[in-house]
């Protein structure tokens, strides 16, 4: 059975140009968990240990006697964030990271009844984690503007700018605060000026 590789069937969403681009996002199933807090805290790491168990308990079923019907092999889609301010009126600053839902994607033979089994096996993992913030759901971004962020998180305004021009020049207009991003990297393995993430901000035609 051939493995599924995101990196190789979805390079159009994950591994886009460092130069913005449109791109039309389709509705995807994910493990999402909302919370607030800097994303250097030992909350932010627990929601990310969270999620990332839970999705890993769904992946490994079949080595415990359960093969979802329409299973495949798949690695594990990275991790995504959509971050938000949390007060009205204020600038649009994208190193505040204080409030935010982060998810991971799942694929589409995933059911309601499936991520209800995934929580039940990561519980009897690890029963500390925040499991009960975990949902499950299908979301839809339409059409965007992304691009892919080489550098360090601090200087994300960088090719935010580049994606701001290019709205511009496009007669494209944001359509909320609200961005997302998807962590390509390993920031505990990659050195900053190394990280990668996808940059996405939801747009439409002025």
């Amino acid at each position: 059975m051939k493995k599924f590789e995101w990196r190789k069937e979805l390079k159009e969403l994950y591994l886009p140009k460092n130069q913005p681009t449109v791109v039309e996002v389709p509705a995807m199933q994910f493990f999402t968990i909302e919370g607030s807090g800097n994303p250097n805290s030992e909350g932010f790491k627990e929601n990310i240990e969270t999620l990332y168990t839970v999705s890993y308990a769904l992946r490994m079923m079949p080595k415990k006697g359960i093969t979802p019907e329409g299973y495949y092999e798949y690695t594990v889609f990275p991790l995504e964030g959509i971050w938000d301010l949390d007060e009205e009126g204020r600038k649009l600053d994208y190193l505040s990271k204080d409030h935010f839902v982060l998810m991971i994607r799942q694929p589409d033979f995933v059911t309601e009844e499936l991520f209800h089994t995934a929580i039940h096996i990561a519980k009897s993992k690890k029963a500390d984690l925040l499991l009960e913030k975990v949902k499950f759901e299908q979301i839809e971004e339409g059409v965007c503007v992304q691009a892919m962020h080489i550098g360090s998180y601090d200087n994300e305004p960088e090719t935010f700018a580049l994606m701001e021009e290019f709205c511009r020049q496009n007669k494209l207009k944001r359509l909320e605060k609200t961005h997302k991003e998807i962590y390509i990297s390993d920031a505990r393995k990659t050195a900053p000026e190394k990280l990668k993430t996808v940059l996405r901000v939801k747009v439409t035609e002025i």
